[in-house]
């Protein structure tokens, strides 16, 4: 059975935290490589126009539904979606991972002081898992990043370089790398240090993070108006279908 949905021609992972975080350990105990990309409407509505990005995310071992209206488009089309899974929820859900397992994380990305927070925060929350090593974004040398992280013997290597530059720096440094797991994980470093302040949970039970998103910083008025495009869209499509 497929865990794969697709979503306006857009692979999107069904499986809940539980089996994600099953299938993700199995990768690292048999050493082999998974990548992991977030897709929400907003990223879904550019890749209509992005065929080169589309082909990279559709080739993603998990692309997750971080976005109340994937789900909502899977449930029109009878899919088996139940529930969103967000960038910032994994993160900490494969940090608790590396937690219990002992594996070793390496993290890239973000400002020099928000990797540091978040690094100091990681250790103290996690102390069972091991930094092996991070470097923030603006590392000149990419030869030399590639080898510190292959010294550092990480199996998980998050990236917060911003989408879609992430998704294009794993593609290619991922067969140069002996990691185990990517994930690109946007913003997730700035919540970890405590820079950024995460939506109050009633809002992210229900669905509402980009309300508050928006609320809380009106200018993204531009960027969530892809949701009822996509949500046209996905209409049209489904109506089509049948």
């Amino acid at each position: 059975m497929s865990n794969t949905e697709q979503v306006l021609d857009v692979n999107v992972t069904s499986l809940n935290y539980d089996q994600l975080i099953s299938s993700v350990n199995q990768k690292i105990m048999g050493n082999e490589q998974a990548n992991i990309i977030a897709i929400n409407p907003e990223k879904i509505m550019t890749l209509q126009k992005d065929q080169k990005l589309k082909n990279l995310i559709n080739s993603a071992t998990f692309t997750i539904p971080d976005g109340i209206g994937i789900v909502f488009a899977s449930k029109l089309n009878n899919g088996k979606i139940s529930s969103r899974i967000t960038g910032v929820d994994l993160f900490i859900r494969l940090l608790e991972l590396a937690n219990e397992k002992q594996y070793k994380i390496f993290l890239y990305g973000a400002k020099k002081q928000v990797v540091e927070k978040a690094v100091g925060n990681i250790e103290k929350k996690y102390p069972n898992l091991t930094v092996a090593g991070y470097k923030d974004g603006y590392v000149k040398d990419q030869n030399e990043l590639i080898e510190e992280i292959n010294q550092s013997g990480a199996q998980l290597l998050f990236v917060a370089l911003g989408s879609p530059r992430q998704e294009y720096w794993i593609e290619e440094n991922k067969s140069k790398l002996n990691v185990n797991i990517f994930q690109g994980v946007g913003g997730s470093f700035d919540v970890i240090s405590g820079e950024v302040k995460r939506a109050p949970f009633l809002f992210r039970k229900t669905g509402l993070e980009w309300f508050y998103r928006l609320l809380s910083q009106p200018k993204r008025l531009r960027r969530q108006l892809a949701l009822p495009k996509f949500l046209i869209k996905v209409l049209f499509h489904t109506k089509r279908r049948h």
